[in-house]
């Protein structure tokens, strides 16, 4: 646990920032590519008051922070998300909620719809149908308003949402459905299961039976499949009531994947056992005749998230995420998996044209050796998975990031053909930019770097919009 007197996540880069600021025409070191033309937008953790106690990078408020590139030229804004919980915060001067991996305040009054933890929208966003919405896992996704990041609203799909929302939906490219979860962690079922159509209608809901409520952060899906994780990082009333961590990663309890066709129902999900351990986040998932190949960040246990372990774990790899490759073969029932590399390394991305279908490039952000927090990234990967391949870019001497997002050249034909977009702080100068890294030319130095106003905290998870929105 962490407590606020010396948590690292109030310190240096992951300190909020309290100014929300529009700035036009960014200095650029470098060229802007001339059709690169859209909006950029990163949302993240940034407490507007003092936690009440124990304060958890995952439990700030949610920023968005973005730069609308036009014509060669760069703009900078930066809004919070005005959820319910922060408006109350606001009018009451103060925090009202404790963190995620504290004793949760079940008759707060203030609680959202569907978790009795306060939806921050603090950690990804999602485009589809039109609509650009915040999204925390916890509760309802939050609308927001282009290109000034307004908050609009909380966004309940006129009604049809019946759970909390996943911070990882995902879009397919093919036919624009968008799939998305929700779990509880209070009350059965403890997953439910939706597609929405291209055109932004809720059409399909499905119950899927757990033993427990468990924290599922990311799923994947295939062409014609959605695959989802089980891994006992547990939410129990039963140690609320000895006044114990409701969160705990389980190391003795089952860990397994589960596959359901797309538009399947409740019954027709195969479980696949698979040696304990969590995935934070995936690549991507794909299907190679009778196989679906799974592709992650594996860790031993929940420790990159401050989860306590329920018992001792004794790791068989250092216990970070790496990359890891599970074989699912559906006629057999067997699972197959590997190490990609053992280098640490996480938030994992690709070009999303080739999101469930096999992909040859994806991209991740490596963890610094031995930093404190472990979320301390000081680089990007690319890996080459016809080639077992990979390369290096550098962030250069006290300058750190964090995801980085693809953005497809418009033009493009090659899978990598295109530019990675990430936020990197300068530790020396305190001050932030935004880098723009030719994906085929992955090691040089990044065609452009706009320099930003203000420093630009770490945050979670980004999004590019091309112009026409």
């Amino acid at each position: 646990m962490i407590t606020t007197a010396i948590s690292p996540y109030l310190q240096e880069n992951f300190a909020p920032v309290k100014a929300e600021i529009t700035v036009n025409n960014l200095p650029v070191i470098g060229e802007l590519p001339p059709n690169l033309c859209g909006i950029f937008v990163r949302n993240g953790p940034n407490p507007q008051f003092p936690p009440l106690n124990r304060y958890n990078w995952i439990d700030g408020d949610g920023m968005l922070h973005g730069i609308q590139i036009r014509n060669g030229k760069a703009a900078y804004r930066d809004r919070f998300v005005q959820t319910r919980g922060f408006k109350m915060e606001q009018k009451t001067g103060r925090a009202i909620w404790t963190g995620l991996t504290e004793l949760p305040q079940l008759n707060n009054p203030a609680n959202n719809l569907f978790s009795p933890f306060k939806n921050t929208a603090n950690t990804a966003l999602v485009w589809h149908a039109g609509r650009l919405l915040a999204l925390w896992e916890g509760g309802e996704p939050y609308e927001i308003n282009l290109p000034d990041l307004d908050t609009i609203g909380p966004y309940n799909y006129q009604g049809q949402l019946s759970s909390a929302f996943t911070a990882h939906p995902k879009v397919d490219p093919v036919t624009g459905e968008m799939m998305f979860f929700g779990y509880s962690l209070l009350q059965r079922p403890y997953l439910k299961y939706s597609v929405v159509s291209a055109q932004g209608k809720i059409v399909k809901t499905v119950p899927i039976d757990l033993p427990v409520g468990v924290m599922i952060h990311d799923f994947a899906i295939t062409e014609n499949y959605t695959i989802f994780l089980d891994l006992p990082l547990t939410f129990r009333v039963e140690r609320l009531q000895k006044r114990e961590p409701g969160y705990m990663f389980e190391p003795d309890s089952p860990s397994r994947l589960g596959i359901i066709p797309r538009h399947g129902d409740s019954h027709s999900i195969r479980w696949f056992e698979i040696p304990t351990c969590y995935v934070v986040h995936t690549l991507n998932a794909y299907e190679m005749g009778e196989e679906v190949i799974l592709i992650g960040c594996r860790a031993d246990d929940a420790k990159a998230l401050n989860i306590p372990n329920k018992t001792k774990l004794y790791h068989t790899q250092e216990d970070r995420p790496i990359l890891y490759q599970w074989r699912l073969n559906l006629r057999t029932g067997l699972v197959e998996e590997e190490i990609i590399d053992d280098l640490p390394s996480e938030f994992p991305s690709l070009n999303q044209q080739w999101l469930g279908k096999q992909n040859r490039y994806g991209y991740t952000a490596r963890m610094m050796p031995g930093a404190t927090p472990d979320f301390t990234f000081d680089g990007l990967l690319k890996y080459d998975f016809m080639r077992n391949y990979s390369q290096s870019h550098d962030f250069g001497r006290g300058r750190y990031g964090g995801e980085a997002v693809f953005v497809p050249r418009p033009d493009g034909v090659e899978e990598d053909d295109g530019w990675l977009l990430t936020f990197v702080y300068d530790k020396a100068k305190n001050t932030s930019e935004l880098l723009v890294v030719d994906a085929q030319y992955f090691t040089d130095e990044p065609v452009a770097r706009i320099l930003l106003p203000q420093r630009v905290p770490y945050g979670f998870h980004g999004i590019w919009i091309p112009q026409e929105f």
